[in-house]
Order: C-alpha cells, then sequence, then structure tokens
C-alpha cells in the first residue's frame, strides 16, 4: 500500500508560479512512477506530468516548457514546479503512483490550485 500527500496549492496571480509536494510512504519499492494529474469541476481527470523509475520526465504537451517535474528520493517526494500560471491552470491538483504495470492505482488528496483573472 502507498500513501501520497500532496501540498503547496493556493492563488496566485497571472504569471507567478507555484511548486506542488507530493510525500509518498508505505511500500515505496513498488513504485514505478509518479505523476501529476489535475481535475477541473466538471471535467474529466488530466494528465499533467510524471517521472519514472530513472528520472524520466513525461509532460502533457501543453504543459511543457512551463512546467517541470522533479523527485527527491531521500525525502520519498516528487515536485511539480508551475511557472507562468494562467487563470485556466486553476484545478485540483493530484498525485498518483503506479506500480511497474505502469497502472495508476494510488492517489492522493489532492491540492487546490487558483489562477486568479
Amino acid at each position: 500500500q502507498v500513501h501520497l500527500v500532496e501540498s503547496g496549492g493556493g492563488l496566485v496571480q497571472p504569471g507567478e508560479s507555484l511548486r506542488l509536494s507530493c510525500v509518498a510512504s508505505g511500500d515505496i519499492l513498488s513504485i514505478y512512477a509518479i505523476g501529476w494529474f489535475r481535475q477541473i469541476p466538471g471535467n474529466s481527470r488530466e494528465f499533467v506530468a510524471s517521472i519514472a523509475y530513472g528520472d524520466v520526465p513525461t509532460y502533457a504537451d501543453s504543459m511543457k516548457g512551463r512546467f517541470t517535474i522533479a523527485r527527491d528520493n531521500a525525502k520519498n517526494t516528487v515536485y511539480l514546479q508551475m511557472n507562468g500560471l494562467r487563470p485556466e491552470d486553476t484545478a485540483v491538483y493530484y498525485c498518483s503512483a503506479a506500480g511497474k504495470s505502469a497502472t495508476y492505482d494510488y492517489w492522493g488528496q489532492g491540492t487546490q490550485v487558483t489562477g486568479s483573472s
């Protein structure tokens, strides 16, 4: 079992930055990848970025150049650095863990990011 806790959300002005954190605990060794997703009310959950074993990052096309995912293995933490935030980035951001099956089975509770207009 893997437990994930996100933090770092908040209210930002257009163009500002935020860094989200995702701390993992439990069966850490079973984790192959950590991903960030976001969900706007009324919409389906959307992939943002992921980082796999070996530190291979993957990004949604719309996030490339603005968002950066990184991991600190010593702290069991994955970060999502978000720069140049826009009102349309407003969403609840979730981190999720996948095992070697590449299925995201574990989810955190989410952290709210609100970009003011």
